[in-house]
């Protein structure tokens, strides 16, 4: 598939865009800065601005998939969606933040006495791109959060998904590495399962 992924010099979005040449997809990989992005198989380093909604309609034209991988607060949701839609791409994925995910029925992570402060604003500007994408009719999107830790590591393959309710290990850590997260997204655009969805993944 040809498939584009935004902000693909970030810590997400590089292992994105590792995971999905190893995958042998043609990568279209977007960054301001392009010297910061890795040189791999299949990846076509390009510059691009998230803020520029009509540059980057243009630059996701053609593809099967865009990705956003993109800090909330260093980007504009309804822009990143309007840029979805003028391309008409086939699928759109977000790689989405825990803040929104409950911890109990109706309690927000990001609401919780111990979220760190210094990523509140962060956190909640990731819950409003939710709610804008799931007031869409047309666009084929989905939102995958990782969990409360979202970290350099290894690449296992061994995690599990779940839907808005925060995962958590044996020991009551909820964490996931970035290249496991990079497979979760990579399997969901080979194998649509959470169309006009949001998922989350951890251990």
């Amino acid at each position: 598939m040809k498939i584009a992924v935004a902000g693909a010099s970030g810590r997400a979005g590089s292992e994105i865009a590792k995971e999905l040449s190893r995958r042998c997809h043609a990568v279209t990989a977007i960054a301001r800065n392009l010297e910061k992005i890795a040189v791999l198989p299949n990846v076509t380093p390009t510059k691009g601005d998230v803020l520029d909604q009509a540059g980057l309609a243009r630059l996701w034209t053609g593809h099967d998939v865009a990705v956003s991988s993109v800090h909330f607060l260093a980007s504009d949701a309804q822009k990143l969606i309007g840029a979805a839609k003028a391309a008409k791409v086939g699928r759109y994925l977000v790689v989405g933040g825990a803040g929104s995910l409950e911890v109990a029925p109706g309690v927000k992570l990001v609401t919780t006495p111990n979220f760190p402060a210094e990523y509140k604003a962060e956190a909640e500007a990731g819950g409003a791109f939710l709610d804008l994408l799931r007031q869409e009719k047309d666009l084929n999107w989905t939102f995958i959060s990782p969990s409360a830790l979202f970290v350099e590591g290894e690449r296992t393959g061994k995690f599990r998904l779940g839907t808005d309710q925060l995962l958590a290990d044996a020991n009551g850590k909820s964490w996931i590495t970035f290249a496991d997260y990079a497979i979760a997204l990579a399997d969901e655009i080979e194998r649509p399962a959470h169309v006009k969805q949001r998922f989350t993944v951890g251990y």
